[in-house]
């Protein structure tokens, strides 16, 4: 069961970023390449990077360098290409930060054909 509430993932076409800055999670929306397109507030903190520095950057391989590869990228560049992306799992996030637990939901909405990587810190 996902950490992302279901009042998220109903106004995933029209969610502002106040919405998203309001969320107790961290939620990133992302074009078919990684590009960000959409950075919160949880996120933001969580990472140490200003949402101004993150939009524009790609995902995988500037913001977050240490998601590149089979398990994180993999799923989602697979997932995107089929357009069934939608893959939870438990990942550390180790770039520029200390180890960090997370939960991780990868999620193509086929609605609005928009992609997100919510994530929520984990307390182990």
């Amino acid at each position: 069961m996902s950490f992302v509430s279901p009042e998220i993932l109903s106004k995933l076409s029209s969610l502002t970023k106040t919405d998203a800055d309001d969320a107790n999670f961290g939620i990133v929306k992302v074009d078919s390449n990684g590009r960000i397109l959409l950075y919160n507030k949880y996120e933001s903190e969580l990472a140490g990077v200003p949402s101004s520095s993150a939009e524009g950057k790609n995902f995988f391989t500037e913001l977050a360098p240490c998601t590149n590869n089979k398990l994180f990228f993999g799923k989602f560049k697979s997932g995107v290409e089929i357009g069934e992306l939608n893959s939870l799992f438990n990942y550390t996030f180790t770039y520029k930060m200390k180890p960090t637990n997370v939960a991780i939901h990868l999620l193509h909405d086929k609605n609005t054909k928009t992609n997100w990587v919510f994530v929520q810190k984990r307390i182990v």
